[in-house]
């Protein structure tokens, strides 16, 4: 049951909600203006309609008019007046949250029955913007050479790969149609996803953002899907891909001829169940990529080995695998996504919609190489549901009302049974000597659910041409299971433990029988834990002639719904004192609630040429992995082996200010500019404690600083088929932590601690991003060409070096510049009874360059190594080099990708 608390305001909530206007995350707007061609003059009570639907309204004694509640998509908008040639805009583009400027210049009629057509720009002046916003549309989406959502987030200024502006990679909120999707556990993964067949736009915010947005401090991207008509559409594709490399002598075991190395069947089709009132939209999925990492299969997980003797005559060596290569770094996928859709009359809409994910791989594991079926994978399988009603109380004002729920799982294991008896004896699994493993089993295994019923209710109200207030309330509850376990053996520290014999020069070991410990253990963790969270925004978007302003303020509240140790140097009480001070209890953590306020405004410098800025403040609670971890207290006997989650954790916070421009160079080219800082507050990270028998540990508490600053350019041009454009992020990113657990591994390797802010892994000086594209009907390619300076790598130098005693920062060298060439391309073969067949073909990393991930620590570049003699006489090994060791195909990303595929539209 709720506390009583949060039922408290929970009610405070909904009479708020109920007494002043919210907002929807799954909408635009249309504004602008009719006048007399020839005179200039105004027009009251013209007609402005959106073709095909039941949307419009009429202008006011200004001339002026909106309309609201528009879902994202292309448009034909009409007037009409009485006297006037009624006069059409084609290809009008509404983006989700956005304001489009529709204005009609009238001509009286001249010939009965005439209709004035033009098209809309291609490039419009985004009036209303207050900070950086990127729109993706369904059409722009189709002909990039991306297949997923987060491929074309990752295309945006301001993005270096999963880091929105200098941030962490777990600060960035994702949504479904306005439902938020991102994993609460670690906030790296999302819950849920959709392809990219059913996406009608894509919002990417990169900066500041509406109070309407919360839980995220680096970033926002909303996700909206498209809804079906009278119309039947679909599509299906067959795609067969293969990596084809020159470099065969890296990536081992990929093979020119094999057609189906990536299987890709996707299908989808929309239309209506009753013309006029209920519609579907259906699409689903079946991917397998066995990737382009293959290990060889030398041991089994039953062979022993031992090459610890000085002598090799001594040596036990065990390789009884077949030597075939094996895919390692793999993965397959199913996903299924439909909706229903009913207009139950011209202001009430009401939509169904569900996800359904799953999925399997494996990573690569440079020491498994030769070892290949002793390594975990991971396994999800998710669910959400999304119910909907969007309802026009007038013209002026709409409510959305949003239940979901979503049911993600996931694991990483061997067998996902921890007492499965294919598990083998700890004792096959060795690696001394040789490096690679030459037998066993890794026996770590985890298993996760993460359960999420969230309401949400927002509305607009339009109160005049001038003021749009908005308001809203989100609520969910969390039901979060986890377990880990270390897989022991039953027989563990008993006298038979590591009896075995030997049969035909085998070892085979007597007595084991996989295991888990009870929750009172340092090999189990396991919790259920039930959070809430809600919040609460109001904000006015104040839209006059020259100037826009975004105004608000956010409440957040979060109740973990867990105890706390209240001695952390003795947190379990596994030492007993007599002094009541030296003893925990366990009281209930506080509730953490904060206000968040935004602010935006634009003013249009002379009608082509925007000038923005922005600053807000933006709060994102800890992963829920920092609150439950090590969740029965349990410190190890060893110092530095224990991490503990903390009840108590505050949110963490950013404070960012932004400045942009935003000129129209022509109606095909528009140019970008912004410059941005943020600070970084109370930041996770792993503090260490010391326990009364001086066992030190960590707890991880809100401590960390950090800041970035930057600035971003970019340049579109879009002219009847052809387009083309770069985006050009310049940025530093500096704090003294990588990770939450950063300055505590430091701490634990007796290293000095990072006083100074440092560059971050991830910061990335420059990131180019350079798009090209001829799209026609029947034809057409996009080339997309990214340039990456390196990122930064921890330099080592050898015990030889006089400065090798030194404790040097980390970070402290830069990797090599990475260069890519994507591109996509179509050609419609034929068409045949209304149904259109065409070819596809998709390319990634088409120059086959080698770009390097990661480097060695001690010459900076991959597939090297400063070799000792003692390096090689040290490596001691029958079936491998010293070599093999520090050449690591990982290192490298992947090689050329082509992809084809035959595909069946209509």
């Amino acid at each position: 049951m709720m506390r009583t608390t949060i039922a408290t305001g929970v009610s405070m909530f909904l009479i708020i909600v109920l007494a002043v206007p919210a907002f929807s995350q799954t909408t635009g707007k249309i504004a602008g203006s009719v006048v007399d061609k020839e005179t200039g003059e105004t027009l009251p009570g013209a007609n402005v309609i959106v073709v095909g639907t039941s949307m419009g309204a009429a202008t006011d004694m200004s001339g002026e008019f909106y309309i609201l509640n528009i879902p994202p998509g292309t448009y034909t908008i009409e007037a009409k007046m009485m006297g006037y040639a009624p006069m059409r805009m084609t290809d009008v583009r509404v983006y989700v949250n956005r304001t489009v400027p529709v204005d009609f210049k009238m001509s009286s009629t001249i010939i009965e029955g005439e209709v004035v057509t033009v098209k809309a720009d291609k490039i419009v002046m985004k009036k209303d913007q207050t900070s950086s916003i990127r729109n993706i549309s369904s059409e722009d989406i189709e002909n990039l050479p991306a297949e997923s959502v987060t491929q074309v987030v990752s295309m945006q200024p301001g993005v270096v790969g999963s880091h929105f502006r200098g941030g962490r990679n777990d600060e960035v909120t994702y949504l479904i149609d306005g439902v938020a999707i991102t994993d609460a556990f670690s906030q790296r993964g999302r819950v849920a996803s959709v392809n990219t067949e059913v996406v009608e736009d894509v919002e990417v915010i990169t900066g500041t953002f509406n109070a309407e947005y919360g839980n995220a401090m680096s970033g926002v991207v909303n996700i909206v899907t498209k809804e079906g008509n009278n119309d039947f559409h679909g599509d299906v594709s067959v795609n067969y891909g293969n990596y084809l490399t020159p470099h065969k002598a890296i990536f081992e075991g990929l093979d020119d001829s094999q057609v189906d190395r990536i299987r890709d069947f996707k299908g989808a089709i929309t239309g209506p169940v009753f013309s006029n009132r209920l519609f579907f939209v259906a699409n689903g999925r079946y991917e397998k990529n066995l990737g382009n990492l293959n290990g060889m299969r030398l041991f089994q997980v039953t062979d022993f080995s031992d090459y610890t003797p000085e002598l090799e005559q001594d040596w036990h060596i065990e390789n009884t695998g077949d030597s075939s290569y094996v895919p390692v770094d793999w993965y397959e996928n199913y996903s299924a996504y439909g909706k229903l859709t009913l207009r139950a009359s011209n202001s009430l809409r009401i939509s169904l919609a569900g996800t359904y994910n799953k999925g399997q791989g494996k990573g690569y594991s440079h020491s498994s190489r030769f070892n290949p079926d002793g390594t975990t994978g991971w396994h999800n399988k998710s669910y959400l549901g999304i119910f909907s009603v969007n309802h026009m109380l007038s013209k002026a004002a709409f409510y959305d009302f949003k239940f979901s729920y979503s049911d993600y799982w996931n694991g990483d294991y061997l067998y996902e049974d921890p007492l499965d008896p294919g598990y083998v004896h700890d004792q096959y699994r060795r690696n001394n000597g040789p490096y690679f493993y030459t037998g066993g089993q890794s026996k770590s295994h985890t298993r996760r659910s993460e359960k999420k019923y969230d309401v949400k209710w927002d509305f607009t109200w339009q109160l005049n041409k001038n003021h749009s207030l908005k308001t809203g309330l989100d609520f969910s509850r969390i039901n979060l299971e986890q377990e880990w376990h270390s897989i022991r053996n039953a027989y563990e520290g008993s006298a038979v433990e590591n009896l075995f014999i030997e049969e035909n020069g085998k070892r085979i070991y007597l007595f084991y029988q996989p295991s888990i410990h009870e929750n009172t253990s340092v090999n189990t963790d396991a919790y259920f834990e039930n959070p809430y969270q809600a919040a609460f925004y109001l904000q006015d978007k104040m839209e006059f002639n020259m100037m826009v302003v975004n105004f608000g303020v956010r409440f957040d509240y979060f109740d973990p719904n867990r105890v706390y140790p209240s001695n952390y140097r003795n947190p379990a009480n596994q030492q007993y004192f007599e002094q009541a001070e030296r003893i925990s209890s366990y009281p209930k953590a506080d509730p953490q609630y904060q206000i968040s306020p935004r602010l935006g405004l634009s003013y249009n410098l002379g009608g082509s040429a925007l000038l923005r800025f922005a600053y807000g403040h933006f709060l994102q609670l800890p992963s829920l992995e920092r609150f439950y971890q090590n969740s029965s207290f349990i410190v190890a006997a060893s110092d530095f082996s224990t991490t503990t989650g903390n009840a108590q954790l505050n949110p963490q916070k950013t404070i960012q200010y932004e400045v942009g421009l935003f000129q129209q160079l022509t109606d095909e080219m528009s140019l970008e500019v912004a410059v941005w800082y943020k600070d970084i507050y109370d930041l996770v990270t792993a503090t260490v404690y010391t326990t009364y028998n001086q066992t030190r540990y960590g707890v991880f508490t809100n401590k960390e600083y950090g800041n970035a600053r930057g600035l971003e350019l970019k340049y579109d041009f879009r002219m009847s088929f052809l387009s083309a454009g770069f985006n050009y992020t310049f940025g530093y990113t500096r704090g003294v932590a990588d990770s939450p657990t950063s300055t505590f591994s430091r701490a634990g390797g007796q290293m000095d601690p990072v006083n100074k802010l440092i560059a971050m892994n991830w910061d990335q000086r420059h990131t180019f991003n350079i798009y090209l594209g001829y799209n026609a009907k029947n034809y057409g390619s996009t080339l997309l060409w990214y340039v990456n300076s390196g990122q930064p790598y921890t330099w080592s130098p050898l015990a030889e070096n006089p400065i090798s005693g030194l404790h040097l920062f980390p970070n402290n060298q830069y990797r090599p510049t990475r260069l890519s060439l994507d591109m996509n391309a179509y050609y419609n073969l034929t068409t045949f009874k209304g149904m259109n067949f065409r070819l596809t073909l998709l390319v990634y990393n088409l120059l086959d360059r080698l770009n390097e991930n990661s480097v060695n620590s001690q010459t900076g570049r991959a597939y090297t190594a400063i070799v000792r003699e003692t390096d090689i006489t040290g490596h001691r090994s029958v079936f491998s080099t010293y070599e093999d060791v520090y050449q690591n195909p990982a290192m490298y990303s992947d090689p050329r990708l082509v992809k084809v595929g035959l595909g069946v539209t209509f």
